[in-house]
C-alpha cells in the first residue's frame, strides 16, 4: 500500500507517525516544497528575533525520519490525477498513490486591496514569508500591519525588535473585538497602545501605493488617510490552501470538503487540519478548525481512518492560548465576544494589572473560562468543564488550577470575592 501525504506541518506528519505505527509495512511519503523537514510553524518569529536557530525549529533529528521509513520528497505540487491516482510535481515526477491526504495548511488571507502584491507585501506564515521579511526589513523604517489578531501582534514583535515603526490598521474598535469579549479586547489594545505601537481603531485598508522603486511607498485608508511604509503585513487571518486541488474533481467549499472522518467524496482521498472543511449535516455551518492542536488531532484520526478503522473527529473540549507581547492568554470552551442566551459572564481584572479571569456560567456550571496574564493548568480547567462543575466549586477550588511558581503572587481570594459578588441567574 503507497500514501502520499501532501504537506509536512503539525497534520501531516502526526498522520504519518500514527500510520506508521497502524501499518509497519506501507509506504509512506511525505511532500513539501516548502521544507524537507518538518517544523514548528509558530517558532518563525523567534528565528527572526534571533532566540532560536532554525535547526533547532525541528522536533526531530533528521536522520529520525529514515528510521521511520518515512521518505521525505521535496517538491511543489502542480497537479492530482485522481483517476490515474498519481500526485504530479513542478519537477515532472509523478508519485502513485493508493491513498491520498491532502495536508496543506493554510495562506494569508488577501481580499483584493489594489497593491496587494506590490513588492513589501507580505503575511507571515511560511518559510518562504520569513525569508521575504528578511528581504523587506533592509529597506524598512515604518511599516503598516493590516489586521488585528494573532499573527499580527507577533509580526508587530518581530519589526520593532529591529527599530521598525509599525502602525497596525483595524477595523474595530477594540483589538480582536470580534474574538474576546469587551473587557479582554480593551486589556490587549491598552497594552498594545502601552508599547508604543500606532494602533489605528476603527481603520480599514482602502489601497497599497508603490514607492519611486517599485515596492511599497505608503497605504490609504478608507478615511482617505495616507501613511507613509516601506512594508505592509497582511495579518487579517488565514484561509484553506486548495492550491492542489485546482483543476480536480475534490470538492471544495471555503476549504476541502471532508465528512466527519475527514474523507473528501473523492476515492481515497482524505483532508485533515486548516485546509480540512468538515461538512455539518442540516443547516449547520462546516466547521473549519486552524489551531495547533486541532491538526495534531485529525492527523491522528485520518490516520486510522486511512488504516481501515471506523472512527470520526472528536475535537474534544476547544482550548487556546498565546500571547499578546508579554501577556499570556488561554481560553478553554467557546467564550464569545458576548453572552449566548442562558450564559452569565463573570469578570475579574486586578486594578493593576494586565490580569483578568473570565468565567462563562450556564445552568449552575462552569462551561468557559479566560484567563488573562494567570497561567492555568490545563487539565483541571478541562475537567472542570467537561464534568460540568458549579462556579462555587471551581471557585472554592482555584488554587488547585494555578500553574504560576510558588512564590508569585496569589490571586484567588480577590477573585472568589469579586465572581461571588457578581449575580448569576439561580
Amino acid at each position: 500500500m503507497e500514501i502520499v501525504i501532501i504537506g509536512n506541518g503539525i497534520t501531516g506528519i502526526s498522520a504519518a507517525q500514527s500510520l506508521r505505527e497502524l501499518q509497519p509495512d506501507w509506504k509512506i511519503t511525505i511532500v513539501s516544497g516548502e521544507s524537507t523537514y518538518h517544523y514548528s510553524r509558530p517558532s518563525l518569529m523567534y528565528v527572526f528575533m534571533g532566540h532560536m536557530r532554525y535547526q533547532e525549529t525541528k522536533p526531530f533529528p533528521d536522520h529520525y525520519w529514515a528510521e521511520q521509513r518515512l521518505d521525505l520528497v521535496r517538491g511543489w505540487v502542480t497537479g492530482i490525477d485522481t483517476r490515474a491516482k498519481q500526485v504530479k510535481l513542478k519537477d515532472g515526477r509523478a508519485l502513485p498513490y493508493d491513498k491520498l491526504l491532502l495536508a496543506t495548511g493554510s495562506i494569508s488571507n488577501k481580499f483584493g486591496w489594489p497593491g496587494q502584491d506590490l513588492p513589501g507585501v507580505q503575511g507571515l506564515y511560511s518559510l518562504m514569508d520569513l525569508k521575504a521579511l528578511y528581504e523587506n526589513v533592509k529597506r524598512a523604517k515604518r511599516a503598516v500591519i493590516v489586521g488585528g489578531g494573532l499573527i499580527g501582534i507577533e509580526l508587530g514583535e518581530m519589526l520593532v525588535s529591529r527599530g521598525i515603526q509599525v502602525t497596525f490598521l483595524v477595523r474595530e474598535e477594540s483589538y480582536w473585538s470580534n474574538v474576546l469579549p469587551a473587557e479582554e479586547s480593551a486589556m490587549v489594545t491598552r497594552l498594545i497602545q502601552a508599547h508604543g505601537f500606532d494602533l489605528r481603531l476603527g481603520s480599514e485598508l482602502a489601497e497599497i501605493h508603490a514607492g519611486p522603486d517599485g515596492s511599497v511607498g505608503s497605504v490609504t485608508t478608507k478615511s482617505g488617510e495616507r501613511i507613509e511604509c516601506e512594508l505592509v503585513g497582511l495579518t487579517a487571518g488565514v484561509r484553506p490552501n486548495l492550491a492542489v486541488t485546482e483543476g480536480t474533481a475534490i470538492p471544495t467549499g471555503r476549504g476541502i470538503l471532508v465528512n466527519d472522518s475527514l474523507e473528501t467524496e473523492t476515492p481515497d482521498v482524505y483532508a485533515a487540519g486548516d485546509c480540512a472543511e468538515i461538512k455539518t449535516p442540516g443547516e449547520g455551518r462546516n466547521t473549519l478548525q486552524q489551531v495547533w492542536y486541532t491538526g495534531k488531532l485529525q492527523g491522528r484520526c485520518v490516520a486510522h481512518v486511512m488504516a481501515g478503522e471506523a472512527k470520526t473527529y472528536d475535537p474534544g473540549l476547544w482550548y487556546n492560548s498565546a500571547k499578546f507581547l508579554d501577556l499570556e492568554y488561554q481560553t478553554y470552551g467557546f467564550v464569545t465576544p458576548r453572552p449566548s442566551e442562558g450564559e452569565t459572564y463573570l469578570w475579574w481584572e486586578e486594578p493593576t494589572g494586565p490580569r483578568g479571569l473570565r468565567l462563562v456560567v450556564q445552568d449552575g456550571a462552569v462551561t468557559g473560562i479566560n484567563a488573562m496574564g494567570l497561567r492555568l493548568r490545563h487539565r483541571v480547567c478541562e475537567r472542570w468543564i467537561l464534568e460540568k462543575a458549579s462556579l462555587d466549586f471551581v471557585l472554592d477550588h482555584l488554587a488547585e488550577a494555578a500553574f504560576d511558581p510558588e512564590l508569585c503572587r496569589r490571586f484567588e481570594p480577590e477573585i472568589r470575592f469579586a465572581l461571588r459578588g457578581q449575580p448569576v441567574p439561580a
